[in-house]
């Protein structure tokens, strides 16, 4: 069929409490950063904060995962009862520690995320190597009477929940526009010359910081472009 193909329009949204950052499609909601918005996600219907809407922004979320649709802008209700939800938040993450402990269930609980649906809570946890929880989960369910999902989770993404402040004074990397963790090598520290210090090689998550990455393209780029000047 001819005729002119329009790209739908693309924002990119960190859902609250997860700080996931998602692509959404707008459609005919005009938002702009820092909007809140319903969001209808693959796990439900969540509340999130608009982040970017600019080119070189949506160019890290376009082609990596599904993409979700904004229902609408939030409301001043809409605000209110995600504020009571994050009360509930509160008492289900003390009710899960106590009963994890009383059952010797070895997890280190990082958050609590009710759906602003109201249908389930997410429980993000790290641990090492797999865990039974089933018992656990039939002891939340009884508490909060909702659906309860428990996620594990990388340190690298506990750090993201975390939040903070990089080396470099600015937000996290991976709590601000990253919404997708790529691999980070030495051979890329090394490409910059930046030593081999793991105090300054390593992220709040003690892994390869995740600049590393974007600054080695930045580096590859360079290149390139010096030696075209230089022929």
């Amino acid at each position: 069929m001819d005729g002119d193909i329009h790209s739908p329009p693309l924002v990119g949204v960190k859902i609250l409490d997860t700080d996931e950052i998602e692509s959404c499609i707008a459609d005919e909601v005009a938002l702009k950063p820092p909007d809140l918005c319903i969001v209808e996600t693959a796990h439900g219907i969540d509340l999130g904060e608009v982040v970017s809407r600019s080119e070189p922004q949506l160019a890290l979320f376009q082609g990596k995962g599904m993409t979700y649709r904004i229902i609408r802008k939030a409301t001043e209700d809409d605000w209110r009862a995600y504020q009571r939800k994050q009360e509930c938040a509160v008492h289900a993450w003390a009710f899960c520690i106590e009963r994890a402990q009383e059952r010797s269930i070895p997890l280190k609980l990082v958050r609590v995320h009710y759906l602003f649906d109201g249908t389930k809570a997410i429980f993000y946890y790290t641990a090492e190597g797999r865990i039974d929880f089933r018992e656990l989960v039939k002891d939340l369910a009884r508490e909060l009477r909702m659906k309860i999902e428990m996620r594990q989770i990388g340190v690298r993404d506990e750090a993201r929940m975390i939040n903070g402040f990089g080396t470099c004074g600015r937000k996290l990397c991976c709590s601000s526009f990253l919404r997708a963790f790529e691999p980070v090598t030495l051979a890329m520290a090394k490409k910059q010359n930046t030593g081999c210090n793991p105090s300054t090689l390593t992220g709040l998550c003690s892994r390869l910081k995740c600049c590393l990455r974007n600054e080695c393209d930045l580096t590859d780029q360079a290149v390139e472009n010096d030696e075209e000047q230089r022929s």
